[in-house]
C-alpha cells in the first residue's frame, strides 16, 4: 500500500515547503497544483532541491480533471491542495446557485472519490502521496452562504482524508507537528 500523508495548517504556514523537503531527494516526483499557478517561493525551492540532488520533478497545474489521470507512472506525488481542489469541484457542481444540502453531499462525495482514485493510482505505482490542505478549524465562521458551505464541505473532506491517511501533520509558523 502507498504511504499517504496529509499536511494541514493555515495559509503560508509551511505546508508546501514541508512537502517539498519530504521528497527532496526522490526522483521523478509529480507536483500537482490545483487551480492557481505554483508560488514562486515553492518553484524556487523545487528548482534548488532538484538541482542539488540531481533529480527530476514534473510540475503540473490542473483544474477540474480527475487528478488520478495525471499521475502516469510517477511514484511520488504532492497534491497541492485539497482545499483548492474542493473549491474547483464545488464550482463545477454548484456554480453560482444556492447550495443545498444535497449539493454539499455531492461535492463531498465527488472530492472523496477522486482523492481515493488518486491514492489507488499512486498505490498501483508502489509510491507515496502527500496531500496538502487548509485547516478550517481555526477560521472565523463566514457570513457569506457560499463561503460557509465551502468551509463545511472542506471540514468534512479534511476529516475523511485525515482519518484514512497513514500520517497527518499540522503546520504552524513553519513548524510541523505529527498528529497521527
Amino acid at each position: 500500500m502507498a504511504n499517504s500523508i496529509l499536511i494541514t495548517g493555515g495559509s503560508a504556514s509551511g505546508k508546501s515547503r514541508f512537502a517539498v523537503s519530504h521528497f527532496h531527494s526522490c526522483d521523478y516526483v509529480l507536483y500537482l497544483k490545483a487551480g492557481s499557478d505554483l508560488d514562486n517561493d515553492i518553484k524556487q525551492r523545487i528548482d534548488f532541491e532538484t538541482e542539488k540532488q540531481g533529480v527530476q520533478w514534473d510540475i503540473m497545474r490542473f483544474d477540474a480533471k480527475n487528478p488520478a489521470e495525471l499521475v502516469g507512472d510517477h511514484k511520488f506525488v504532492i497534491f497541492d491542495s485539497l482545499s483548492s481542489f474542493t473549491a474547483i469541484v464545488m464550482n463545477e457542481i454548484c456554480g453560482a446557485e444556492e447550495i443545498t444540502d444535497a449539493m454539499k453531499k455531492d461535492v463531498e462525495k465527488a472530492v472523496i472519490e477522486r482523492i481515493q482514485a488518486l491514492r489507488s493510482k499512486v498505490d498501483d505505482n508502489f509510491g507515496s502521496l502527500i496531500i496538502i490542505t487548509l485547516e478550517t478549524g481555526f477560521s472565523v465562521a463566514p457570513v457569506d452562504k457560499h463561503l460557509a458551505a465551502f468551509r463545511e464541505i472542506l471540514g468534512r473532506v479534511n476529516q475523511r482524508i485525515a482519518n484514512t491517511s497513514d500520517e497527518v501533520y499540522f503546520s504552524a509558523s513553519g513548524i510541523q507537528f505529527k498528529i497521527k
